[in-house]
């Protein structure tokens, strides 16, 4: 599933290029991927309108229309957003396209695709001023980036709890995009074993989770960047973080650190990667 920094850089990708464009016409193949409003309204209410700007929240993307409108996508585990010109090929499956022009007679002939393989991803319009209740895009917590982001803030929200510190990690209500890769790669620069309960950190490993949080998104984010020829030569899919990972996907190799073997255990259903001498658990 793409995660803050993947999404942040499908953004920085597709903004720059669709910026004050107009959506000539929509095409939605498949209506279920429509979450709200139905798919034809969907489709009538953004014939005519013009794009403003794109922005990121937690693992969510929203389209900004001049209107103040708002589509809402989330890409779930699958999801892929390509800016191709018309006559590109296709992906398998896309299922919802916006063909864009630039407002005067001469069309820019660029279309926005959305594929999905496995279907899980969704869109939402809503219109300006409309309460956003259908995406959750509203229960998000703090991003990783705010200022405000402290291990203050997250002892007070994760202190008390008795879960492992990884699923907390993954509790989009507490830090917005965060998922199974970066917070193997978090808790492994802040030296926090995965299965620890929440509870059980003292400040001084608060303090270390609460920098190398923003520290590993940021350098993601960094190791991510792509031209938008490369975009879309590698139709969305390269993101360029797999060299650069120290111990998502690494089980059974040496660690980066001290040359300990990887381990990987299941935390909270999901599969976990660490070393047993940086990582160890204080709490055995």
């Amino acid at each position: 599933m793409p995660e803050l920094p993947e999404v942040e850089t499908i953004k920085r990708v597709i903004e720059p290029q669709i910026q004050g464009l107009m959506i000539d016409k929509v095409n939605v193949k498949r209506p279920e991927v429509v979450a709200y409003p139905a798919a034809d309204e969907f489709c009538g209410r953004l014939t005519g309108q013009t794009i403003s700007h794109m922005t990121r929240r937690g693992k969510f993307l929203v389209i900004q229309l001049n209107s103040n409108d708002r589509i809402i996508l989330h890409l779930r585990m699958t999801g892929c957003l390509l800016l191709a010109p018309a006559d590109y090929p296709e992906e398998k499956h896309t299922h919802v396209i916006f063909r864009l022009n630039n407002g005067m007679e001469q069309e820019c002939s660029l279309e926005l695709r959305f594929s999905d393989t496995r279907r899980f991803g969704r869109l939402w319009l809503l219109k300006n001023g409309e309460s956003d209740t259908y995406s959750g895009i509203e229960k998000l917590g703090t991003e990783p980036l705010d200022k405000l982001f402290a291990a203050e803030y997250l002892k007070a929200l994760l202190g008390k709890r008795k879960k492992a510190v990884k699923e907390c990690l993954l509790d989009q209500s507490v830090i917005a995009g965060i998922g199974n890769i970066y917070s193997d790669e978090i808790l492994f620069t802040a030296g926090i074993y995965p299965a620890r309960p929440a509870n059980s950190l003292n400040m001084e490993e608060w303090e270390r989770l609460a920098a190398a949080i923003p520290e590993r998104i940021s350098y993601f984010i960094e190791v991510n960047k792509i031209t938008p020829e490369e975009y879309l030569e590698t139709k969305g899919q390269d993101y360029r973080n797999t060299p650069f990972l120290q111990v998502y996907g690494q089980e059974g190799k040496p660690c980066p650190k001290c040359g300990e073997m990887l381990c990987r255990m299941v935390v909270g259903g999901r599969g976990s990667v660490y070393c047993p001498v940086c990582q160890k658990n204080s709490e055995a």
